[in-house]
């Protein structure tokens, strides 16, 4: 059973780097993708990396290329988004979510089954 925490988000400052990382429980063995988004108030999730199972395939938003990585620590079992030059529009709860490998990059939300509580990410100016 898949079971998502996130954590590492927090207050920083404008052109900071921060790592968070997506703790999953039932990562090992299991051929789901990961993915990555963030949600501003009153907004719609919108998509921000995602990650095949195999750790070897991955997906960014357009608008964030250049700027983040998504990469798999498999020792600990963690999917992390390590993001660089952060700008205050970064502000949000991230979240990561599971999908079945069909679905691996899918930046559309309805298309993963399981999904962390979220953590905020404050960037100020």
């Amino acid at each position: 059973q898949v079971r998502l925490v996130e954590s590492g988000g927090g207050l920083v400052q404008a052109g900071d780097s921060l790592t968070l990382s997506c703790a999953d429980s039932g990562r090992t063995g299991s051929t789901y993708a990961t993915g990555w988004f963030r949600q501003f108030p009153g907004k719609e999730r919108e998509f921000v990396a995602g990650i095949s199972w195999h750790c070897q395939t991955t997906y960014y938003a357009d608008s964030l290329k250049g700027r983040i990585t998504i990469s798999c620590d498999n020792t600990k079992n963690t999917v992390n988004l390590q993001m660089n030059d952060l700008k205050p529009e970064d502000t949000a709860v991230y979240y990561c979510a599971a999908t079945h490998a069909g679905y691996t990059g899918s930046p559309r939300p309805e298309n993963y089954d399981s999904w962390g509580q979220g953590t905020q990410v404050t960037v100020s100016s």
